[in-house]
């Protein structure tokens, strides 16, 4: 285990280095100049078209409202609450600041992504629509890329059972075990229960479950986090002001706080920014491309804000709490910290972390289920869904009771490698995006094609 380890450990200094901060940001920023900022200055129509959305208006599965809250359940997770103070933890109050400048260039890349998904989808030997950036990959840039279409699907199919599957059921095990005494196999059985009840009715099922969950769990979590920074409003002014500082300049010890060199704010700012709202990785676009949409650029519209959810609101709450409150220089990481953090303002504040984490990772897990068998899918057809999610079933359990740390860096590494793929064809296709949203607003949203064609 301590050479796995080792090996997974130099895999991650790789993947992770200066080059995959560039590639994420970089095609990130690329992607909103080209749009013109749009993402961020139509953030206001992106959820006028989510609440219009709540009932299909085409071709696809789930409606646009549901395939966004599929999309939300598997990025709301333990990345809000453990994924946010691991951060600030090894990075400062600094990071939080990195997280942010990922969400405000991701909006435009999630948006692209689900533009691509519905642009370049097709219909399996089910008649249900797929997509992803393995479809707009062999769709959108021809035979000579259908390598990096397979890469993608390859480590989505793997990355799957690290970010979706062993991280959160590791992290629920963990926090049940520590707040209620819930032994470790117990939280794994019952996990794996819940799931299979969800999962073995597909994409309809999960989307169900997903759209009447996420927007319930969230909504909670965002009044009592808010219950916090009013309780601590006076700490506010100086807990941005340490965000902003230590974003570039290194963050001395303090307390149990080691120290964080700036790097260390960018590096665990943008890879926990990414790991929590999942733009760039290509993750969300298997679940807009499943959508009864008007068109492509209709559903990147709603698909954008996914991240401005995730990260601008839930993980800015999350982060806040901890600074304000100074549990930040405790010495805890994980979930331990954002607990302490709530504890320390509202009665019962550890036990609504534990519940709330709980709640985040199951969706997580489900929704993660379906971008998984969609990768798997695409390499093998659609006779590999049954065993996928009997196998996905299954792992649920020993992923509850290994190793947290181990589980984090494989989770942590497989990211990135998904990202490299999908961020390529995100900066191929771009042209195409640009080109599509230009029309759009041109003929004010009259000349939308509802993308999408029978599989050959």
């Amino acid at each position: 285990m301590e050479a796995l380890n080792s090996i997974v450990g130099a895999i991650n200094g790789v993947v992770w280095g200066p080059l995959m901060l560039v590639l994420i940001l970089g095609v990130g920023f690329f992607l909103q100049v080209g749009l013109k900022f749009m993402p961020i200055l139509r953030i206001g129509t992106g959820f006028k078209l989510l609440f219009a959305g709540r009932e299909g208006q085409g071709d696809g599965q789930i409606s646009p409202f549901n395939a966004l809250m599929t999309s939300l359940s598997a990025t709301i997770g333990t990345g809000n609450i453990a994924g946010v103070a691991t951060a600030v933890f090894l990075g400062g109050p600094g990071a939080l600041f990195w997280m942010w400048m990922t969400a405000l260039v991701g909006m435009a890349t999630k948006y692209a992504e689900a533009v691509c998904a519905v642009k370049y989808r097709e219909k399996d030997e089910l008649g249900n629509f797929v997509g992803g950036p393995m479809y707009y990959i062999k769709n959108g840039l021809g035979a000579k890329w259908a390598w990096l279409g397979v890469a993608f699907a390859l480590f989505g199919a793997i990355a799957a059972f690290g970010i979706g599957n062993g991280v959160q059921a590791n992290g629920v095990a963990q926090v049940l075990e520590s707040n209620f005494g819930v032994n470790t196999s117990v939280t794994g059985v019952i996990l794996m229960v819940l799931t299979a009840a969800v999962i073995l009715g597909g994409i309809t099922r999960i989307g169900a479950v997903a759209g009447k969950l996420v927007p319930a769990m969230a909504i909670a979590y965002i009044i009592a986090g808010l219950l916090v920074l009013i309780i601590n409003i006076g700490e506010i002014g100086n807990a941005l002001s340490l965000v902003f500082t230590y974003a570039f300049t290194p963050s001395a010890a303090e307390g149990g706080f080691a120290g964080a060199a700036v790097w260390a704010a960018i590096r665990f700012g943008v890879a926990r920014g990414v790991f929590s709202n999942e733009a760039g990785l290509g993750s969300a676009p298997i679940a807009h491309a499943a959508a009864e949409t008007k068109g492509p650029v209709n559903q990147g519209l709603i698909a954008m804000l996914g991240t401005f959810i995730d990260t601008i609101i839930v993980c800015s709450i999350t982060g806040l709490a901890i600074i304000s409150t100074g549990a930040w220089t405790s010495g805890e990481s994980g979930a331990a910290l954002t607990s302490l953090a709530f504890a320390t303002s509202l009665p019962g504040g550890g036990h609504l972390i534990a519940i709330a984490l709980s709640i985040f990772a199951f969706t997580t897990i489900l929704g993660w289920s379906f971008y998984g068998e969609k990768c798997v899918e695409f390499l093998l057809g659609v006779k590999s869904l049954l065993p996928y999610r009997v196998l996905w079933i299954v792992a649920i359990y020993f992923g509850a009771t290994a190793d947290l740390g181990f589980v984090w860096l494989l989770a942590d590494t497989l990211n990135a490698m998904m990202a490299i793929p999908n961020l390529i064809a995100l900066a191929l296709l771009s042209p195409i995006v640009f080109k599509l949203t230009k029309e759009f607003f041109a003929s004010g949203g009259k000349s939308e094609e509802p993308g999408g064609s029978p599989a050959e």
